[in-house]
């Protein structure tokens, strides 16, 4: 069944089933190391609380059946002992199906966080993730060459991310077609790293220029990847140089660094194959079978893609099997960030000795210097940027998130890089208030050491203390 694999491309299947295992062993670190106090028992969103109002038809996960914070915290361990496994390379010392099972297991194991994670799992590279992890589970090990049909859905996925990306671009935010959106995007990102001010201060020419070479990468590039190679090939390093350009000028989580394995399995390394068997008759029809419906199941998202009221980041189905894809639909022209306060004083006062929260990624201290997190996930830093674009964003955990502080919640105090307050003795109150913040220029920089300026807008939370059976004496 020669025209079942494509052996020229084993080294790019090898690389990249290596590089996705990584990024499952950051998913599952992320997840081990910050559920408790977003979604856990005591968390912002508990699971058990979502799971009686939902139910598994509509979100099939593990959690749905039993949930307590000590077997979450057991399988997403198990998820990260398994992607270390495969990024060592255990499934190419196992048979072919052996191989294809322990695929199998982060696959089910991040599709059930995913589904009970609620608002906090709401971004596009977790779908974007389980996705791919499908597909993984099909593209065989070193027993077999890879398939040609999951190979080309791979490019399909790809392709799909980010044609959808260059759609909902032009369709939205008219500074994408002014080519003026990084005028003010590098400054008002989720999440800036730390070369984000210089790329905010490089040239407006240079910026029209990046506009314009994202449209290209975007809206025609993507074609050249069902091309003969080598252009595939080149059309795939191409999209790598530029997801590693955002990699360099923000941090969003895995976004980039899953698109860069995307591409790897497109480009034929040089490299000679090794000698391998035919494809055994139960692997082809598997393969050919997922493939045909995961192909039926993709006239949603092509849909999607040429309609005029395109949405980003939706899933179809509740296993994440087909989803669409797109970011940064419209650029916020000006950058808000909560400022979280507390005091120990009995009686909250104006002049009181309000003490700030710090954020390990998002923007506080203007003269904190932004770091760099990506691949990892900040959960928290992400949605209290989307609090700061409307308080509707926040309806759901923010007042949650206040009470944890008032009771110096030791799981919620380590999504922080610091908290103002000792261990023994919690604020009494808390408050939030809204601030602008710009970056600074070079002379500011300079003569203030800040990168950022921050003005008062206004009040975002009034002095709020624990109340009832809570109230501390």
């Amino acid at each position: 069944m020669e025209w079942f694999t494509a052996s020229d491309y084993w080294l790019g299947r090898l690389v990249f089933q290596r590089a996705l295992a990584g990024l499952y062993l950051v998913a599952f670190l992320t997840a081990a190391l910050q559920f408790r106090a977003l979604i856990g028992e005591r968390g912002m969103l508990p699971v058990p609380r979502f799971v009686e109002r939902v139910p598994f038809r509509s979100s099939p996960s593990l959690f749905q059946l039993h949930y307590s914070d000590r077997f979450f915290a057991g399988c997403v361990w198990a998820g990260c002992a398994v992607s270390a496994a495969l990024l060592a390379g255990l499934d190419s010392l196992l048979p072919l199906w052996g191989g294809m099972l322990l695929w199998l297991v982060p696959w089910v194991l991040y599709l059930s966080v995913v589904n009970v994670g609620q608002t906090w799992y709401s971004f596009g590279w977790e779908s974007l993730l389980l996705e791919v992890g499908f597909l993984a589970v099909f593209l065989g090990n070193d027993e077999v060459a890879p398939p040609v049909v999951v190979l080309f859905l791979l490019r399909w996925v790809l392709f799909r991310v980010e044609f959808g990306a260059g759609l909902i671009k032009m369709r939205g935010d008219a500074c994408w077609r002014k080519l003026t959106c990084l005028d003010h995007h590098h400054e008002t990102q989720p999440m800036p790293g730390p070369l984000s001010w210089f790329f905010h201060h490089l040239p407006k020419p240079l910026h029209r220029v990046e506009v314009a070479a994202n449209h290209v990468t975007q809206l025609v590039v993507p074609f050249l990847l069902f091309a003969p190679q080598p252009v595939a090939s080149a059309a795939a390093a191409l999209m790598i140089v530029t997801q590693l350009w955002l990699v360099l000028s923000g941090n969003f989580a895995w976004l980039n660094w899953i698109t860069i394995v995307l591409a790897l399995p497109v480009i034929a390394f040089p490299a000679d194959p090794p000698a391998v068997s035919g494809a055994p008759l139960w692997y082809v029809v598997v393969v050919l079978a997922v493939s045909a419906a995961l192909l039926g199941l993709s006239h949603r998202p092509v849909r999607n893609m040429v309609s005029r009221r395109q949405v980003m980041n939706r899933s179809f189905d509740p296993l994440h099997l087909v989803n669409t894809y797109g970011a940064f639909g419209s650029v916020s022209r000006i950058r808000y960030e909560v400022v979280v306060e507390g005091t120990a004083d009995e009686v909250p006062r104006q002049d009181s000795d309000w003490r700030e929260y710090e954020f390990k990624g998002k923007p506080g201290d203007p003269r904190r210097w932004p770091r760099q997190f990506a691949p990892y996930h900040l959960r928290l830093d992400w949605l209290m940027w989307f609090a700061a674009l409307s308080p509707a964003y926040a309806g759901p955990w923010f007042g949650a998130l206040v009470e944890r502080l008032l009771e110096n919640d030791r799981d919620t105090l380590k999504l922080l890089r610091r908290s103002p307050f000792p261990a023994h003795a919690p604020p009494r109150h808390i408050r939030a208030r809204l601030f602008r913040y710009r970056y600074t220029t070079w002379r500011e920089l300079r003569e203030t050491g800040a990168c950022w300026e921050r003005t008062y807008v206004r009040e975002f939370l009034p002095p709020t203390r624990l109340t009832g059976a809570a109230h501390r004496p």
